[in-house]
This record gives structure tokens, sequence and C-alpha cells, in this order.
């Protein structure tokens, strides 16, 4: 029999090894198509899926169903080590084909985010309501990419603001309610068309008590925008293995507060200021990089206070500044970026006070 202090001893012994275990962010990687003949930007084949999956089965990946994880950060309750989500934007019919069957194998859960438009005129390239019950017997779960996938932030000509806003709020509430029709719930999460929000359409979000996704990178934790989270595009370009691993190993920058001055660019360099949380970093080693550009300047304002500035102003349409830093191990990395857009005059943009 042990007696009730070394019964006290172990249970901290075990309560410290479980918070050792435990995770409080979670990397979500985001596909699109899984197919050899769709456009490279947006797909990975067949095989690189099976090479990302089989990927995170033998590396001790726990796959973990979005919105359950993310209730669970939210609420500060640790997520099992090496939690990772996966998530597919546009409800392509090949996801059902190519990538389900190897998701299924797995027992992997999943996220889609549907654009219903397609989907109601049954188009041949895009998933029926049939299917998604199907996939929903084996993890599938199912998601808000508004009707028409527009920019969000547009207005057609000669609408006012109130008419942009009435719109885009029944871009969302009819997904909301084609998903409680066909499928029984919803589970109230969003990703915006493009990445694109604003805070007025962030807002919109927090009143239905909807999550939604943007298009920069980064893992997410309770210290995140709900409205806005962060997710890794894993095809494409980033379907290559060797830089999904340094993805699924990333953790959040510890910000302790972040100031990029709104979500539109203008004619001069974007720059955002970084304040980081009390504790041992390896500042020295942070490093931003603006997309297409190369590094940004970095001009420390504090000890802990950094201004990352990009070296020329950006091109029409969505640029970014993605920061990272390696950990005390030196085996993850911290990571933070935002985006920016740059609009013209005849793209019909709201302004930043909309």
């Amino acid at each position: 029999m042990l007696s009730k202090v070394h019964y006290s001893i172990l249970l901290g012994a075990l309560s410290a090894s479980m918070a050792a275990q435990a995770q409080d962010y979670l990397p979500v990687l985001q596909y699109h198509h899984v197919s050899a003949s769709s456009p490279k930007s947006t797909s990975v084949t067949p095989e690189q899926f099976t090479e990302h999956m089989d990927y995170l089965k033998n590396a001790g990946f726990q796959v973990v169903d979005l919105r359950s994880a993310l209730d669970d950060l939210k609420a500060n309750k640790p997520l099992p080590e090496k939690s990772v989500a996966i998530s597919f934007d546009d409800a392509y019919r090949n996801i059902y084909q190519a990538g389900f069957p190897i998701l299924k194998e797995r027992n992997f859960p999943f996220t889609v985010f549907i654009n219903s438009e397609p989907v109601e005129r049954k188009s041949r390239s895009f998933l029926t309501w049939e299917q998604m019950k199907e996939m929903e017997q084996f993890g599938g779960v199912f998601a808000n990419h508004t009707i028409s996938h527009p920019y969000m932030l547009r207005k057609e000509k000669g609408e006012t603001d109130e008419a942009w806003m009435s719109r885009m709020e029944k871009e969302v509430d009819t997904v909301e309610s084609l998903l409680v029709k066909h499928l029984g719930s919803s589970p109230k999460m969003l990703a915006y068309p493009y990445g694109e929000s604003n805070g007025r359409i962030r807002s919109m979000m927090a009143e239905k008590g909807i999550m939604a996704f943007g298009q920069q990178s980064g893992v997410v934790s309770a210290d995140s925008d709900f409205e806005n989270l962060p997710r890794f595009p894993a095809s494409g370009a980033y379907a290559k293995l060797s830089t999904l691993k340094t993805k699924l190993n990333a953790k959040p920058m510890p910000l302790l507060s972040e100031n990029a001055g709104g979500d539109y660019a203008g004619e001069e360099p974007v720059s955002i200021n970084l304040t980081f949380k009390e504790g041992k970093y390896r500042l020295k080693d942070l490093a931003c990089y603006v997309s297409g550009q190369g590094k940004a300047t970095l001009e420390w304002v504090s000890e802990r206070e950094v201004k990352a500035t990009a070296s020329k102003p950006f091109g029409v349409g969505r640029g970014r500044i993605n920061c990272t830093m390696p950990d005390n191990s030196g085996k993850h990395y911290y990571w933070y970026s935002n985006v920016w857009i740059r609009s013209s005059a005849d793209q019909g943009y709201v302004s930043e006070k909309s």
C-alpha cells in the first residue's frame, strides 16, 4: 500500500509528466485539390498527400478534430502532444475521390470548408451532400466557405456599405442554414475566401459565434484572434515534405502585442511592431521575410519590441511578412505571419474604417 505522502509524490510526478506531454498550440494544415490534373498552385497529388499523411502517422502526430481542438485551446485546456488538424477549402470532388480514402484508411479526422453555390447546382467538380454524409461517418466535418467565394471586402458597383454588409451576412448565413438542413448541424467555423477580412467582418463572426480562418501562416494558440486564425498551406509550392516538417514543429510566436497599422497596405512600405512576452528567447535570431522582397529591416525599439519594415511597397494584391525565431532547444521555430491587402481603385474595396 502506498502511504499518502508517496501517493501525493506519485500523483505529482504523473501530473508533471502529463503536462510535459501536453501541447498548448495547434498547427492546422490547409489543402484544396487532391489531384494530379488540377491547378498546381492549389494542389497536392494523391502521392504527395499519401506521403504527408504517412509522415503524420509514422512520426507520432495526433490528428485531432479541428473544432474540438479550437474549443480546448480557447478554454486553456491542453491538447495531446504533437496535435495537428487537417483542413480543405472549396469542397472539390477530388477530395472525396482521392483524399478521403487516404484519410479514412488512417482514421484521421478532417474539416472541409464548402462554398455552397456549386454544390447546390450539382457541379460535377464539387462534392454532393450525399458524399458529405458518407464522409461524416469517418471523421469528416463540413464548415462554411460562403455561398459564392467572393472577395468579402469588395463592394459591387454603386453598393453602399450597409448593402455590402447585408450581402456578406447572407453569404455566411445561407451556408450555415444549408449545413443544418443537409447535415443536421454546423461546427460554426468559416474560412474567409482568399483569406480576406476586416474588423467589421470579424466582429460579425464573433456575434454569430463563428470561429474563422484567414490565410496567414502560423499556429493557433489561446492568444490567437479566433475570428482570424492562421493555417499552414500544404499544397503547390508548400507541398514538399521537408518544409511541411518545419511547419509541423512550429510554435506560436511569444507575443504580448502586435500592431500592423490596419488591414491595407498603401503607397509606403508596410511595417509591423511586435512586442514579446517576458522570457528567455533567442531574439537575436529573429528573422522576418517580406513576400517577394527578402528580409525585412529590423529596428529594436526596446529590449522586447521590434519594428519590421519592408524595403519597398507591395504591388496590388496581398502581401505578407513572415517572422520566425528558433526556440532555445533549436528543434522548433516560433512562427508569426501578417497579411496586408494592396487594393486598386477599380476593385471596389471598402475603406479601412468600414
